[in-house]
């Protein structure tokens, strides 16, 4: 008798809007057959299916703010209840009614509260669970931070104080012929510190999401032959062959930060030297994919196995010991900070790219070598509609943090 005014009440007092109230009303009529059956039955087990799908249903925000709505909306139910009870029925049905479905609305609730305790107890468990284990990767990166470092940094200083040794005994000796040649090695250590250094600020802006991009129209094609004169001199010296193709969308004018893509595809390119052995291949192709460009780089490498594969895009990231490799872009297997690939990573996600390795494993005798694909959006245009949306946050961290200060490689980058 109160069934249907009881429903539109709840309805009218929790649900809003047409299309909401309609679905809410079929739960709650469902809900209501089930009090029935309890009633019925003398089992209050017939209400447990749909209390049990209404408290596992919260949403993440739910759960972060400790919101329990099952639990409401019960204590909504038996209070409309006894309301509409009260309203539509004699004083001695009202009483009968409320008697009878007291018990059944009585075990809802102390089910409802226990599973959504139960679900919140379940998402504090996970979320310190994820915490414990990004903290343990921090420990574990302020530790390789501070072994690498500790080893990077030494080479270079190592080299400024030694030439700087000598100049000065050049110096009290009076022979200056040799000047030159010490002040060369002196700069190039220089130079090498601050590449580290450089390197150590593009991972911070890049983590902070502070990475600025200079949009502007450039030719991939045009940009990998300069990357290929750049680096002609280390191939050469590894007598390695280097194969640049024409590929379908080379020669497209796309807008993009050419500073940041030379950046990030000289990093792979390095990384391909660096553990391609003496007389290796490295083949760089490509083609056009709708809405996008994809550059691959392949070498015939020692490969990485597929364990690492995520690894080496992760700052810091050294599959072997630090203390073990020579520092060195180029040379085979040189160490290195593993920032490169990091770098890449961050540069191309800032576009709205993507960047991953394939490789069969890591073998220095079969050679498997790997091959890397870079997927850089084909934007034509600096206001393209489809990246407005990728920017509006940067932006407005650039503006709150200001101006900006500026490896997956194989065992490091």
């Amino acid at each position: 008798m109160i069934r249907t005014p009881l429903i539109q009440r709840v309805s009218q007092a929790l649900a809003r809007g047409s299309g909401v109230r309609e679905s809410f009303e079929a739960q709650l009529s469902r809900f209501l057959d089930l009090v029935e059956q309890a009633v019925l039955t003398g089992d209050t087990a017939w209400i447990e299916p749909i209390l049990f799908d209404w408290a596992k249903a919260p949403t993440e925000t739910d759960l972060e703010q400790g919101q329990y709505h099952v639990a409401f909306l019960m204590n909504r139910i038996i209070s409309l209840t006894i309301e509409v009870a009260r309203e539509m029925l004699d004083e001695r049905e009202a009483l009968e009614l409320i008697a009878t479905v007291t018990p059944v609305y009585t075990y809802g609730l102390e089910m409802v509260t226990r599973y959504e305790m139960e679900t919140r107890v379940a998402h504090i468990t996970s979320e310190m669970s994820t915490l414990h284990q990004k903290m343990e990767q921090l420990n574990r990166s302020k530790s390789s931070f501070i072994s690498v470092a500790a080893h990077e940094l030494k080479t270079p200083l190592t080299l400024i104080e030694g030439y700087s040794a000598m100049m000065t005994d050049l110096a009290l000796s009076a022979q200056q012929a040799g000047m030159g040649e010490l002040l060369e090695g002196v700069n190039t250590g220089i130079i090498r510190l601050r590449q580290i250094v450089d390197d150590i600020i593009d991972v911070s802006l890049i983590d902070n999401q502070l990475l600025a991009l200079n949009l502007q129209p450039l030719q991939i094609g045009q940009l990998l032959n300069l990357l290929g004169g750049e680096l002609r001199g280390s191939i050469d010296a590894r007598k390695q062959l280097f194969e640049i193709k024409d590929f379908e969308g080379s020669r497209a004018w796309i807008y993009a930060d050419p500073g940041r893509v030379h950046q990030a595809l000289g990093n792979i390119l390095s990384n391909a030297i660096k553990f391609t052995p003496d007389e290796g291949r490295i083949t760089v192709d490509g083609r056009a994919l709708p809405g996008f460009l994809e550059v691959t780089i392949t070498d015939t490498g020692i490969g990485i196995s597929l364990e690492d594969q995520a690894l080496i895009f992760e700052k810091f990231g050294q599959l072997g010991r630090a203390e073990l490799h020579s520092s060195g872009k180029t040379k085979f297997k040189g160490g290195g900070p593993g920032l490169g690939l990091a770098i890449a990573r961050g540069i191309v996600q800032a576009h709205g790219g993507s960047l991953w390795v394939e490789s069969k494993g890591y073998d220095e005798q079969a050679l498997y070598g790997c091959t890397f694909h870079i997927l850089l959006p084909s934007r034509t245009g600096p206001d393209d509609a489809r990246f407005a949306r990728l920017f509006e946050n940067l932006e407005s961290k650039t503006e709150t943090y200001g101006q900006e200060e500026n490896r997956t490689d194989h065992p490091t980058a």
